[in-house]
């Protein structure tokens, strides 16, 4: 009776030795590489959650001016254009559409800032129209460099907006974004003001 020799079950076993090196390679790049896709996957849903709520709020921005914290009345009823969006936030407006599933005793309109706070891009907003704090920031994009605004009106871009004789709403607003990560993304909305 005949076995195998022990340079054969050496043999064997460098071969299935390496074969599972392999599989272990193999089995490791497709982990990192999907842990990758998820980090790039989770960024452009970011984005797209990003662009939908600042679709969202200025399709509904309304003529309506506020009062602030202080009691102050605003000039106009929008406004943005801080430069890169320091000192001021980046839009700031009253928006038609708040929900109220709980019929709770408030407006149906919210005011809405946006700013970018070291790096973020945030929203903000009042639990009342006027005379009410700013409540806790929503954090909408993170790794942002830099953020730009502008806004059309009859048919010229101008980089701030603080009314216009004609009307309180700009027909659209430009929001440029610097990412990290992702470069320059330049989005274009359109609002519901006039002047089309």
């Amino acid at each position: 009776m005949k076995g195998f020799t022990l340079i054969e079950m050496l043999v064997a076993l460098l071969i299935f030795a390496l074969i599972t090196a392999a599989g272990v390679a193999v089995m490791s790049t497709t982990l990192s590489n999907q842990g990758a896709v998820r980090v790039k996957v989770e960024r452009y849903a970011e984005l797209q959650r990003t662009r939908a709520i600042l679709k969202a709020d200025l399709s509904q921005a309304a003529s309506r001016r506020t009062r602030g914290e202080d009691g102050m009345p605003a000039m106009t009823a929008f406004a943005g254009g801080s430069p890169w969006g320091v000192g001021g936030p980046l839009l700031a407006f009253t928006r038609r559409g708040y929900e109220n599933p709980d019929a709770a005793p408030r407006a149906s309109m919210q005011y809405v800032e946006y700013a970018l706070v070291e790096g973020r891009l945030e929203r903000r907003a009042r639990p009342a129209l006027d005379g009410a704090r700013l409540g806790p920031a929503q954090v909408l994009m993170t790794n942002v460099d830099s953020a730009q605004t502008a806004f059309l009106f009859n048919g010229a871009w101008s980089p701030t907006w603080k009314g216009n004789p004609q009307t309180d709403i700009p027909t659209a607003v430009r929001v440029n974004l610097r990412l990290t990560d992702m470069g320059v993304i330049d989005q274009l909305f359109l609002t519901s003001g006039e002047g089309r």
